[in-house]
């Protein structure tokens, strides 16, 4: 086998050898790159929409009309929520929290520190590890929550969900 010389050749030339490593390398190292540079958009788990960035979140106040609240926070994006337009996700639970936040302060497996129905809620946004719905994957929900909602804010939604029951599909 011979040795790979790039040198030109006589002519003045490269060997037709020394081209063909040269656009191999070139295009080896354009990959490289291409591959470096290259960040897949995360998903949750079994696809669905994009997991939303804290960084498109605006700070919500509470000042906010309580149906902007719920989009300006990325909640429509996951969780079916009655009266709310475009609050159709499938990723989470519905939040009719009326009814079903008793039974998960009354179920076992609940090991948070809320007491109320109110305070489920705002636990569930703050720390949304604290009790996973069965049948619901767990680390969907951002936790970054409470650097993005007030206390005004979480306050609103909390009353809102807490006055949604089972038998509301739409306000």
């Amino acid at each position: 086998m011979g040795e790979i010389n790039p040198t030109p050749t006589k002519s003045g030339k490269l060997s037709e050898r020394s081209w063909t490593f040269l656009v191999i390398g070139l295009t080896l190292l354009v990959s490289i790159v291409s591959y470096l540079r290259y960040t897949p958009t995360a998903r949750p788990p079994g696809g669905g929409a994009s997991v939303i960035s804290p960084d498109l979140v605006p700070l919500a106040t509470g000042e906010e009309p309580v149906e902007q609240l719920f989009v300006r926070a990325g909640c429509v994006v996951c969780h079916t929520i009655p009266g709310i337009p475009g609050a159709e996700g499938r990723v989470g639970p519905v939040l009719t929290m009326g009814d079903s936040a008793r039974l998960r302060l009354a179920d076992p497996d609940y090991h948070g520190n809320a007491k109320t129905v109110r305070e489920y809620i705002i636990e569930s946004i703050l720390s949304p590890g604290t009790y996973i719905v069965p049948g619901y994957p767990p680390n969907v929900m951002p936790r970054w929550y409470g650097k993005k909602l007030s206390a005004g804010a979480l306050d609103k939604i909390g009353a809102y969900l807490e006055s949604l029951t089972a038998g509301d599909t739409g306000r």
